[in-house]
């Protein structure tokens, strides 16, 4: 083992360093060579820039691992209460820079990685964004691994390892085209398989009941085919602390790769069949489900990765307790949206067929481990799978829900006789031509906590949504409104403000964000602001040379960044933006001289596959700017932007960069939002509408520090009951005709005149989530956007206030509510040993049995 000695002049302890633990510039500067020629067999000479990564990934690495193994030996031995935080993404982002910065090594690594004659930002570009996740569900789960790990909290996060993630999105002539986002190409350096803790998850199949040797009835699953799930680990580091908690993702196998069979009968497709077959379970997020094999294929997914985590849970349970009678008291499991709902029946399963718990005892057990966190009002979101096809995928949670359901039933009739309506409307089985099982009524009925997200959207759940289960149990309802990590989206991408920002109230705001208000004393200081406002041009000058090396569109960084980047979709309005946008434009072609504040509007965002219209409005607003960026008369006053592959790395470049962020959804359909969050962190002013977490930024900012807009939620249904007409504000609205009739004419769409009709169409004659209603209201705001952003100094001030006021949405504050009112868990420090050279051996007591 290589040593590293400290200078000894004055005969003070020789310092001993394991080079896979230490942390000296010395230390980490011969570890990165040698992992570069041992692990990765280069050398200078032929290595690349994914070499030099790579070598780096794993010297950080075995920081964490170093870490990781002495708290998961911590969490055995305290007998602590682990948080079990059950999603089917996890948005995590790159992992070096935030690892460097959890280890608090980024200064340290950065001037090592320059000695070498390298640039550590190159470094961090060679890592793929793993797309494990979609938009604000999965980034919530990576920034609540985060914060549980900052604030020391046993926990672990379980989903699905993806092969291919999330789609990676290019543009081709306006249009969105997926291509398999093949991240795992070069491997990851992140992740530790551990193939020992293999579990099988059955599929298909029929169940058969029998008797055991008490006389009891019992059932046995008789599957058609069995799935290994493999665990691989991904060390999650807190900041500034020794806490580094798993994230562990599972891989889909067959139990059977290969048949020898097939294969020596000349059947060369059917000696891999099941091997294929079976990976496909882990192989795409969020498979097209509009087909029947899509939606069997999701269902698979979901009940994989939650059975095995389920199985893997018990198992580590059993290993330092005598029964499972205690479980509730040692685990909090968190359903992340109806996606692990079968979690209810398949926790019973395992209770009842595999460890012979009685029902009442298995149901109590069950229900007070269980949370369920509700992420849409949207009805096409709450998930419903048809009878049909958990008969034929799990024979055997289908009689476990109907019982569920019937026990369940027979309590409401009890408690409200003779209301068959409010039974009929509270079934997890709903009736119908096709029957389907609703499971987000399955979460509610199993779980001992429910909660929204933000304050408006818990309580649209308890007075719509979910308005029968609040009735029901008005103490199982909560709100935690989300939060994110200032780690990641102040410190990391934001570097310059988070300096600024530290030199004048120190760095404990980056764990405890409610410190961030100190900067309001700083308001009047015309040095800071103006400070302030060359962190803020420098960020937009760095997202204007990116613009232009992807997109060759030239951008003026001293225009108003306007911002809207998040997941496409109708509701949440992109098209309103571009209404806006073709505004402005009609009044530059009315006069060309016209007082137009230069503006760059920046888009972002993927539309699922099979969504057609999401797709279209991209094809707008890249048809938009094709028109608007080339026209003379405009005279570079506006841009239009659209960036591809919307993910946390670009967020990372964009938020920092942005002046206004747009969070224009129809009232009442957001359930929280997190961009939101993120852009006023760093100084974006919002413009919005009293929606999800946008109405809590508002209080929290001051309603003079936030442009607000548009209907209520209230106003919205108010409006839908009286029979909205969206052609009456078309007819009587010359700005908005002109707006939409340009887009009808062709004017964007030169040769197909009718390419964007569908949109027009949707517009004038259904309207569903009230642009028209909301137009005049937003370009009315809008107005006052320009009129603020004259003044830059006001302007300034008010994206302070905004910045200092966010204390309360960090993904900390969101956690320790959790630990708090839900989960009843408590923090467990993590102390390290200081390394020894005796200690560093082996000296195992106990004999290795042999298999």
């Amino acid at each position: 083992m290589n040593k590293v000695i400290s200078p000894n002049p004055d005969n003070t302890p020789i310092k001993v360093e394991d080079d896979r633990t230490g942390m000296s510039s010395e230390t980490l500067k011969r570890a990165f060579a040698d992992q570069l020629f041992y692990l990765q067999g280069k050398d200078q000479s032929i290595a690349t820039l994914n070499d030099y990564y790579r070598a780096l990934a794993y010297v950080v690495r075995d920081r964490l691992v170093h870490r990781f193994i002495k708290t998961i030996r911590t969490y055995s031995e305290e007998n602590v209460k682990l948080v079990c935080y059950l999603s089917a993404e996890f948005l995590m982002g790159r992992h070096l820079g935030n690892n460097l910065v959890n280890l608090g090594l980024f200064e340290k690594v950065e001037k090592i990685v320059e000695e070498s004659g390298l640039s550590l930002e190159e470094l961090l570009e060679q890592e793929q964004d793993p797309g494990l996740g979609n938009g604000g569900l999965g980034r919530l789960a990576a920034c609540f691994l985060d914060s549980l790990a900052t604030l020391e909290i046993p926990a672990i996060g379980y989903g699905i390892r993806y092969e291919f993630g999330i789609f990676h999105q290019i543009i081709q002539d306006g249009w969105q085209v997926e291509i398999p986002d093949n991240w795992l190409r070069f491997g990851n350096p992140w992740e530790i398989p551990r193939p020992e803790d293999t579990v099988e998850v059955k599929l298909g199949g029929h169940t058969e009941m029998f008797h055991d040797t008490n006389g009891n009835s019992r059932w046995c699953w008789i599957p058609d085919r069995t799935v290994i799930g493999i665990p691989h680990d991904t060390p999650v580091p807190g900041y500034q602390t020794n806490t580094v908690n798993p994230l562990r993702l599972w891989k889909a196998e067959a139990s059977e790769a290969f048949n020898f069979d097939a294969f020596n009968a000349g059947n060369y497709d059917r000696a891999v069949a099941e091997k294929i077959n079976s990976e496909t379970i882990s192989k795409v997020l969020y498979p097209n489900d509009n087909t029947p094999q899509g939606r069997e294929l999701r269902l698979a997914q979901q009940y994989f990765f939650v059975s095995a985590s389920l199985q893997d849970l018990i198992r580590l349970h059993l290993r330092t307790h005598p029964s499972l009678e205690n479980f509730h008291e040692r685990v909090a499991i968190q359903l992340n949206d109806t996606h692990p709902a079968i979690a209810v029946a398949e926790l019973m399963r395992l209770f009842l067929d595999e460890h012979n718990l009685d029902w009442e005892t298995a149901w109590s057990i069950s229900e007070k481990t269980l949370c369920y966190t509700n992420h849409t009002l949207l009805p096409e979101a709450l998930e419903r799978w048809s009878v049909k096809l958990f008969k034929r995928l799990l024979p055997r949670h289908l009689e476990l829900i109907y019982e569920i359901n019937f026990r369940f039933l027979e309590d409401v009739r009890t408690w409200f006789p003779g209301d068959d309506e409010l039974a009929r409307r509270l079934s997890i089985i709903e009736e119908g031509p096709e029957k389907q099982v609703r499971m987000a009524h399955l979460a509610c009925v199993g779980s001992h906590a429910i909660n929204g997200v933000a304050a408006l959207h818990t309580e649209l759940l308890k007075s719509q949504t979910l308005r029968d289960f609040a009735r029901l149990w008005p103490e199982k309802f909560f709100n935690k409104t989300n939060g994110v990590t200032p780690r990641r989206w102040m410190l990391l991408s934001n570097p310059k403000l988070s300096q600024l920002i530290t030199e004048k109230i120190g760095d404990g705001w980056l764990k405890n964000l409610d410190q961030l208000s100190g900067i309001e004393k700083c308001i009047d200081d015309q040095a800071f602001r103006n400070q302030w406002q060359e962190i803020k041009r420098q960020n937009k000058q760095e997202l204007a040379a990116y613009i232009k090396a992807k997109r060759d569109i030239d951008v003026n960084p001293d225009s108003l960044f306007d911002v809207q980047v998040k997941r496409i979709h109708e509701y949440k309005r992109q098209h309103l933006a571009a209404l806006h946008i073709i505004t402005l434009y009609n009044r530059i072609k009315r006069n060309p001289d016209a007082d137009i504040l230069p503006r760059t509007f920046i888009f972002g965002g993927k539309a699922a596959p099979g969504y057609i219209m999401a797709k279209l409005i991209i094809k707008l607003i890249n048809a938009v700017g094709e028109v608007v960026n080339k026209d003379p008369d405009v005279r570079g006053r506006l841009k239009v932007v659209f960036l591809p592959n919307f993910n946390v790395s670009l967020g990372e470049r964009i938020y920092p960069a942005a002046d206004l962020s747009e969070q224009i959804s129809t009232a009442g359909k957001e359930a929280s939002g997190t961009g939101n969050m993120k852009f006023a962190m760093n100084g974006a002013l919002t413009i919005g509408t009293l929606d999800g977490a946008n109405i809590e930024i508002r209080e929290e900012a001051g309603a003079e520090n936030f442009f607000l807009f548009g209907l209520t939620a209230q106003e919205v249904q108010d409006l839908k009951a009286k029979g909205y007409n969206p052609r009456s504000y078309y007819e009587n609205n010359p700005e908005l005709r002109a707006a939409i009739d340009r887009i009808a004419n062709g004017d964007f769409s030169p040769g197909d005149r009718d390419r964007f009709k569908p949109i027009v169409d949707n517009l004038l004659y259904g309207d569903p989530f009230m642009l028209l209603a909301d137009y005049q209201a937003y370009i009315d705001c809008q107005q006052e956007v320009s009129k603020a952003y004259r003044d830059l100094d006001s302007w300034t001030r008010m994206a302070i206030l905004n910045s200092a006021r966010m204390g309360k949405f960090s993904s900390d504050r969101t956690i320790n509510e959790y630990c708090q009112e839900i989960w009843d868990a408590t923090p467990v420090k993590i102390e390290l040993e200081e390394y020894s050279q005796e200690e560093a051996t082996l000296k195992r007591s106990v004999k290795i049995k042999m298999r």
